[in-house]
């Protein structure tokens, strides 16, 4: 299938470069695969959608505070992302212009050299654990889309506040609408929880640039599912409840973990699974997420899960039409 089947236009206005002031006040699109029908409520108003007993799978990654700066001799000022921790001295890094041998000098002595690995993605060395210093001078890793600086709200608004389990140096979006009243709300009715932590990583920003979405190389990213997660989802399949699964990340987790039986297993690796139509989804019945970009990997997931690219996009310009937010600051949609 080409690439520029899974476009459209996206106004500059749309997307969103602040979060609201109370997270489930966000706006909510309801989507009925069945139907094809369009609804809209707030995000507050989950608690109607879903049913007691129903299983709702959350991504409790952590976001990083990736985003660190530096002096480089006769380039002066920059800056670059840390994106994966290969041992106690060597983070994988996203850097304009690398250059092997290219020495930074971070803040309190701490310095870096770049490195080229054989799949020609960089490392740097650090002279010593540089944890301390992406606690005091890191800043959160805000996607390219928001245009601004980042700020010291982001520490906690792009952050879900069931985060603890660090590595990520993007968002799980979907689950930036949960507030701590909402969930105790979703407990209290029954909606039972559990978690899966991906990592996510730099390439989830990166639009498919493959003129066939075939051809295209998914980034690869870590992810654990835990026995109590996995028997959890066998026994909500069993037993004919629903698996709501809160973003694209625990879509792929949830897929990455099950067996040719049609079982899940508790996981822990790598996942590369790129999910595009068609697709036979085994284990998620709901699925909450936000609006994605264009030609985007995760538009394409979306895509599948709703059955084909049309109601997708037909969703997508449903909430366009309505000034919808978008992206990871934006309101979002759960599909039924």
């Amino acid at each position: 299938m080409r690439t520029d089947k899974f476009d459209y236009h996206l106004p500059q206005r749309l997307i969103a470069q602040h979060p609201l002031s109370r997270r489930s006040s966000s706006r909510l699109l309801v989507v009925d695969r069945k139907t094809g029908a369009f609804s809209h409520l707030k995000f507050s108003d989950l608690g109607e959608l879903l049913l007691p007993g129903d299983l709702m799978v959350l991504n409790n990654t952590r976001v990083i505070p990736a985003r660190l700066s530096g002096h480089v001799e006769k380039r002066g000022h920059v800056e670059f992302l840390i994106t994966e921790k290969k041992d106690e001295a060597r983070w994988r890094v996203l850097f304009k212009n690398p250059r092997e041998g290219l020495r930074v000098r971070l803040e309190e002595g701490v310095s870096g050299i770049l490195e080229r690995e054989p799949d020609r993605t960089w490392t740097m060395r650090f002279s010593e654990s540089v944890e301390r210093i992406i606690s005091s001078a890191g800043q959160m890793p805000l996607p390219p889309y928001i245009q601004r600086e980042p700020e010291p709200s982001d520490n906690a608004t792009y952050q879900t506040v069931y985060a603890t389990e660090e590595g990520a140096v993007a968002a799980p979006t979907a689950g930036l609408h949960f507030d701590s009243e909402l969930l105790s709300d979703l407990r209290q009715k029954g909606v039972i929880m559990k978690y899966v932590t991906l990592h996510v990583g730099e390439g989830t920003f990166r639009p498919v640039k493959e003129e066939l979405i075939d051809n295209h190389a998914m980034h690869s990213e870590r992810v654990l599912v835990s026995e109590e997660t996995a028997d959890a989802v066998n026994e909500a399949k069993t037993q004919k409840r629903r698996v709501v699964s809160v973003g694209t990340t625990v879509v792929r987790s949830l897929e990455s973990a099950g067996m040719k039986s049609g079982e899940m297993r508790p996981f822990s690796g790598r996942t590369d699974l790129f999910i595009k139509p068609p697709y036979e989804f085994r284990f998620v019945d709901v699925l909450i997420t936000n609006f994605h970009m264009p030609r985007s990997t995760l538009l394409m997931l979306v895509s599948a899960f709703c059955g084909g690219k049309d109601l997708a996009l037909g969703a997508y310009e449903e909430a366009k039409s309505h000034n919808y937010r978008f992206l990871s600051y934006g309101d979002s949609m759960i599909i039924l």
